[in-house]
């Protein structure tokens, strides 16, 4: 059974919807799911939901580095252990 769904129309500026557009965009997501995404976290936290930022480049980077990975089917570590190893090593920093 498919959930009934209405119309919201919002008026703003031709120039805040441009960049807003761009902004939403670069974090993957069109107007619509902004605003989809925003009223859900309005009704399941009964307050206004956090404020998303465009990721940094290091950030970015990391996204990146992980959807390589993801397409090319490898893990950054060969077995769990070197894992295990590099997570040791680094937390004595």
């Amino acid at each position: 059974m498919a959930t009934q769904t209405s119309m919201l129309h919002i008026r703003v500026d031709d120039q805040m919807k441009a960049q807003a557009t761009e902004t939403l965009a670069a974090m993957g997501l069109s107007v619509s799911d902004a605003v989809r995404l925003f009223l859900h976290r309005v009704v399941v936290d009964q307050a206004m939901p956090l404020e998303l930022k465009v990721p940094n480049a290091e950030t970015r980077a990391a996204i990146e580095e992980s959807r390589a990975m993801m397409t090319a089917r490898r893990a950054r570590f060969v077995t769990p252990d070197a894992l295990l190893n590099d997570l040791e090593k680094n937390s004595r920093k």
